[in-house]
This record gives structure tokens, C-alpha cells and sequence, in this order.
């Protein structure tokens, strides 16, 4: 069966140099919409090291429009970044949170600043290479979870508006990663092997702490266990993650049962880090949320309480959960099993089957989350 021509609908697709947004460009090239790409530059550095391989993640964009002969535009959204991304990322560091600024680079960026300048150039539609899909219902559209589940990222995805759906296309969510290369290859695309890029693109190949240490001043403290015994000196709070287990440098202690200590709690006002010997200690396992913010894809919660699934971090299986709406900004997730190492500045995502419904950040875990009312909620939020 011929493919429908769609040549009177403009669509300017983001690029970004990689397989899965090159591969995004084909198919829509193949599906005969009005295609042009652009190429978007979101950090800089007064240094001039950019360690995010810009000129060759622009090179390998330019190659892919050569190729399916559509235009190329090169936008710099570096000063919208900093304002709406990194700031936060700072920020939630400096109050003792750990961050996800590729949630708010979607939020922000791709689906704001992205979606304004295309409409400006006269898209009509914007089109990225996440792997997604998305559907109409009774209540607007949905956000689905990509074909391929290793690869799905609706996660990173749960923060945009339901007019950014509306105008948005996801052109690989049906496919798989090894599907997706073989377009690329087949098509002659010298990125078809090209390696997906891991990790947060503003720091790169750098040590993560080296690069935290540059904009937030260190202050290391003291290491503990929960009873109080002192092991040693952190380098600074904002350099640990509940959980971790590596770089503590107190292994090997005297008297101990030579088990890996795992980092448990962080006291931002006593500038204490608290560790534990038991990977399932505890205080690493909770079943309450407290969060703020909450978005939902539809506009609206489901309703004021009611069950669903949930993940705390991307890579983790979907999670049974009740959640509670206390008010518009605040709700209490409570999960059905306890979770490992729930964390503050997180997001916690909620999912019907196929559906991602929305998120919110992590605000309170635990006893405090039980205990915290919504208007405790809103002085820690507003203190972060």
C-alpha cells in the first residue's frame, strides 16, 4: 500500500547527531511530510571546553540532511539552560536533593523553547527521536510507553504539557534499538553505530564531583552510623547519593564485619553523612512518599485517591502504589513493598498499563513523609 503524502504538513524535527533522531528523519521523510531539522546547542562554557562533542554531534546532523536532502537549522538555547535547567540542578545540590535535569531539559528546553521556535519557523508539528508514542482519548492525549521497554522514555518524558503532546511526534516509538540501527544502516547513515550517549551531557567526560566542586562550595563532614559512631570525613553532602556504595573511603575499619557500607541519610543541618553495613537496612527501605509539584498529562490527577504503578528511578520495574492527593501542589504516595533508597529531588512517575499519567519530585520519604503536612511540604520546597 502506497504511504499517505502528508507534504502539507510542516515538521521541524529536532536533531541531535545521534541514530535514533537521524532514523526519526527518515521515516518522516519517507512518510512525505514537509520535513526541516534543527540542531540545538544548550550548554557552553566560558572556557570553551565543551565536552558534550557538539562540533561532531553537528557534523553528523548536517550529514543525515545532506543525505535525505532537508534543511538544517543551528539554534543555541544555552541562556534558556542555565536559567530553567541548571539553576534548579544547582540548586536542588546546594539543599541536600539529587536532581534529574534531563526531566526539566525535556520540560524546559525541547518541549518548550524547541516547540516556540519551530512554531516560529511554521511548524506545524516538532518531532524528536525519544522512544515514545502517543494516542488520542476522551481526555485528550496520552503519553504511552515506547514498543521497545529497555529503551522506553516516558519517564524523562512525564513533565510536558498536553499541548506539547498535542503538536509532538515520536516517529521510532514503535520501534526497537536493533531495528532502529538497521534503518540507519541500511540508509547509509555513518552514525548507525554511533554510541548512545550516557550520563548528564553538561558534564561529559569529567569527574562528576570536580565538576560539582566548581560551582558549589565543598564542605566535607562527618561520616556516621545511625547510632552516632563517627567513621570518618565526606568530602561534602552534595557529592553522595542515598544508596552508594563506592568512593566512601571508610572500608577496612577495625572491629568491622568487612561489609560494604552504603550511604543511608544525609543531615543537611548538621552537614552529617549517615552510613549503614546493610544494603537492606532500614533506614534504605521505605513505602511512603511525600512529593510537590505534581504533573499530570491530562491536566488533572485521576482523582483523589487511587491506585496505580509507579517508578522512583528510570531503570527501575513499575511499582504498585496508592496515591493521595492532599492538595494541587502535594501528594502522598504510599507503595505497596518498600522501596530502596527512595531519594529526595528524585521524580517518582505514575503509570496505568501503557499510559504514563504524570510525576512529581520526591519531596519527604519514610516517617517524614507520614508525618509532614502539606504546608511543611511547601516551607522545604520553597527552602530548596
Amino acid at each position: 500500500m502506497p504511504m499517505p503524502v502528508k507534504n502539507n504538513i510542516r515538521v521541524i524535527l529536532g536533531l541531535s547527531g545521534g541514530v535514533d533522531s537521524a532514523v526519526a528523519a527518515l521515516l518522516l521523510k519517507q512518510q512525505g511530510f514537509t520535513l526541516e531539522a534543527v540542531y540545538m546547542e544548550n550548554w557552553e562554557e566560558e572556557n570553551e571546553q565543551y565536552y558534550c562533542n557538539s562540533a561532531e554531534d553537528f557534523q553528523d546532523a548536517r550529514q543525515v540532511c545532506e543525505q535525505l536532502d532537508i534543511p538544517l537549522h543551528k539554534v543555541n538555547f544555552a541562556a534558556d539552560y542555565r536559567e530553567r535547567v541548571f539553576s534548579h540542578f544547582l540548586d536542588a545540590y546546594a539543599s541536600g536533593r539529587t536532581p534529574n535535569p534531563d526531566v526539566m531539559c525535556n520540560t524546559e528546553i525541547k518541549f518548550q523553547c524547541f516547540l516556540g521556535y519551530a512554531q516560529r519557523l511554521g511548524a506545524q508539528l516538532i518531532a524528536t527521536g525519544h522512544y515514545a508514542r502517543k494516542r488520542e482519548a476522551v481526555n485528550g492525549m496520552q503519553l504511552l510507553r515506547a514498543a521497545d521497554c529497555g529503551k522506553d522514555q516516558s519517564y524523562f518524558l512525564h513533565g510536558i504539557s498536553q499541548n506539547a503532546l498535542c503538536n509532538s511526534l515520536f516517529p521510532i516509538g514503535d520501534l526497537h534499538k536493533h531495528e532502529v540501527r538497521k534503518l540507519a544502516r541500511d540508509a547509509g547513515f555513518t552514525n548507525h553505530a554511533k554510541k548512545d550517549s550516557t550520563g548528564i551531557c553538561f558534564i561529559g567526560e569529567r569527574k562528576f564531583s570536580s565538576f560539582l566542586a566548581s560551582y558549589l562550595p565543598a564542605q566535607p563532614g562527618d561520616i556516621v552510623t545511625p547510632e552516632g559512631e563517627h567513621l570518618g570525613m565526606h568530602q561534602g553532602l552534595m557529592f553522595y547519593t542515598l544508596g552508594q556504595r563506592h568512593g566512601l573511603g571508610i572500608g577496612g575499619r577495625k572491629k568491622s564485619s568487612g561489609k560494604p557500607w552504603y550511604v543511608a541519610a544525609k543531615n543537611l543541618q548538621r552537614n552529617v553523612l549517615v552510613v549503614v553495613q546493610d544494603r537492606d537496612h532500614p533506614l534504605l527501605l521505605q513505602r511512603s512518599v511525600l512529593a510537590f509539584n505534581p504533573h499530570w498529562i491530562s491536566g488533572q490527577a485521576p482523582g483523589a485517591l487511587f491506585s496505580c504503578t509507579a517508578k522512583s528511578r528510570y531503570r527501575q520495574a513499575d511499582q504498585d502504589c496508592q496515591v493521595r492527593m492532599l492538595d494541587d501542589r502535594h501528594c502522598r504516595v504510599e507503595f505497596m513493598h518498600a522501596q530502596r533508597a527512595l531519594t529526595p529531588g528524585q521524580y517518582v512517575v505514575f503509570y496505568s498499563g501503557q499510559e504514563c499519567l504524570g510525576g512529581a519530585v520526591i519531596g519527604q520519604v519514610g516517617e517524614q513523609a507520614n508525618s509532614a503536612s502539606p504546608d511543611t511540604a511547601t516551607r522545604a520546597r520553597n527552602a530548596a
